[in-house]
């Protein structure tokens, strides 16, 4: 029996994948570094299944159809490049390596160039959806070798989600171009999560309300605008108890954790000049909660406001919902702006419709109104800003008296929100045509000799001022924006 596909590294994504592949008619043959876990898997969840196990990467390669095709689900980094090591020397020109993990992009670049320099082909792609993802149909982002898609494309498509009949997985670019698309997808998923805590954090330390009551909240939320994989979990967990009967949630210590692909996309954006500001508020904001130690101490210290909240609590939980609706508006256009920016910077000819489609099932961030992106980005492939969409420059006009409410609450009460804050600046900044930064730019010539432009000439002219009467008409030979 000869395996349609050989996966590599049998953690919970990689077993699950397996299962997923095998449904859907597919032999897999599966290698593990540590052997004992092949054979418990096969033992086990694989028995009576279509799965060859392989007690080394010599016999995974040689039990495989042509050309071979090996996905890698191991940890991003070092281990992918030793995986790579160990199986290239068996293979030959047109076999494929695909990794599946949580690559950073300049890998995968780096590693499409050394597999096609030996003949082979590289498919560096994004896997959305977790475990239950990965075993009943995940979101995938292939990129990299164009040659390979022809290849395992009725395989990925087969084992995605569905968005209707349509498969949550399609063609990319190259490159590295699908490892950076799941990577923005993580960062929105950031932004999503933050958004969504900074709800719960109102709902409870300015309403006083319970984790029952919260959970009746994000149920209702659920079944409008509202409609995501993340809204919906919220829900779940706001409802589950601890062996005593009490609310779980409430016995978690508040201390976030990251694997850095949001660290990754804000460090990006700063290299582009994309201003993804709620993401990387997200990403600042675990780093604070990783800080409870001196948060702790800090409170003895620092004194801010008791929360009190008289209002209409009804009224105040619709403001909410408008915020957070248009709040992830915010994260999206951020997202997709970042999209566009690195296609350009790297030669990628994303297909942003084609991008939400493959976030509407399967993964982490699936929600409703990706159709709507989707729409926005088939009728205008060149969209620079989502926000400016009549779809949703209408969500958004209609969100942001309440939305503006829920800030100034959280500020006069003392409760951070740095996200649904920071998104309201965001749309404030980009709605405004005339900012503060002609007195920045005149501090920068004043100091540096760093040049400005003037609104009553032509731009792109450049002018120097003398502003203490001591300089010369030497200038900075560069002007960055």
């Amino acid at each position: 029996m000869e395996a349609d596909i050989g996966l590599v590294g049998l953690a919970v994504m990689g077993e699950n994948l397996v299962l997923n592949m095998e449904s859907k008619g597919f032999t897999v043959a599966v290698f593990n570094r540590t052997v004992d876990k092949v054979e418990a898997f096969v033992a086990g969840r694989g028995k009576g299944k279509k799965i060859i196990g392989a007690k080394s990467v010599a016999e995974l390669v040689k039990s495989l159809k042509k050309p071979r095709k090996i996905m890698i689900m191991v940890k991003a980094g070092s281990a992918v490049d030793d995986t790579i090591a160990q199986i290239a020397p068996h293979l030959e020109k047109g076999d494929i390596l695909i990794d599946g993990g949580n690559t950073h992009y300049p890998d995968t670049i780096r590693r499409v160039k050394e597999a096609e320099a030996k003949g082979l082909l590289y498919i560096g792609t994004g896997v959305s959806g977790g475990e239950e993802g990965a075993l009943l149909g995940p979101s995938i982002m292939p990129g990299g070798s164009p040659a390979a898609w022809t290849t395992v494309k009725p395989i990925f498509q087969a084992i995605a989600a569905k968005a209707g009949h349509d498969p949550c997985c399609d063609w990319v670019g190259e490159g590295g171009a699908g490892h950076y698309v799941k990577m923005v997808h993580n960062g929105i998923e950031y932004g999503d999560m933050q958004i969504i805590g900074e709800a719960y954090h109102l709902m409870r330390d300015l309403l006083g309300m319970s984790a029952p009551e919260m959970h009746e909240v994000f149920k209702a939320w659920n079944q409008g605008d509202l409609d995501s994989y993340l809204i919906e979990i919220t829900r779940d967990i706001l409802a589950a108890k601890d062996a005593d009967g009490k609310p779980l949630v409430d016995k978690i210590l508040d201390k976030a954790g990251q694997k850095g692909t949001g660290k990754w996309t804000g460090t990006s954006a700063l290299d582009l000049g994309v201003p993804l500001t709620l993401i990387a508020e997200s990403v600042f904001a675990r780093c604070i909660s990783s800080q409870k130690d001196e948060r702790v101490e800090a409170g003895k210290i620092l004194k801010g406001p008791k929360a009190a909240f008289t209002g209409d609590r009804k009224a105040f939980l619709a403001d909410l919902e408008r915020a957070v609706y248009a709040s992830k508006i915010v994260s999206y256009a951020q997202g997709y702006a970042l999209l566009r920016a690195a296609g350009k910077e790297n030669g990628w000819k994303l297909n942003n419709g084609g991008i939400a489609l493959m976030w509407r099932g399967g993964c982490i961030i699936r929600s409703a109104f990706l159709g709507k992106i989707k729409e926005a980005f088939d009728k205008n492939p060149e969209l620079v800003n989502l926000m400016t969409t009549p779809f949703f420059a209408e969500q958004l006009q209609k969100a942001q008296e309440g939305w503006r409410r829920v800030v100034a609450s959280a500020v006069v009460n003392g409760i951070p929100v740095p996200a649904i804050s920071i998104a309201l600046s965001y749309f404030d900044g980009y709605r405004t045509p005339n900012l503060p930064a002609n007195l920045l730019q005149a501090q920068r010539d004043y100091f540096g000799a760093h040049n400005f432009e003037r609104v009553d000439k032509p731009r792109g002219e450049m002018f120097h001022h003398n502003w203490t009467g001591r300089g010369g008409d030497t200038v900075s030979s560069t002007y960055q924006v």
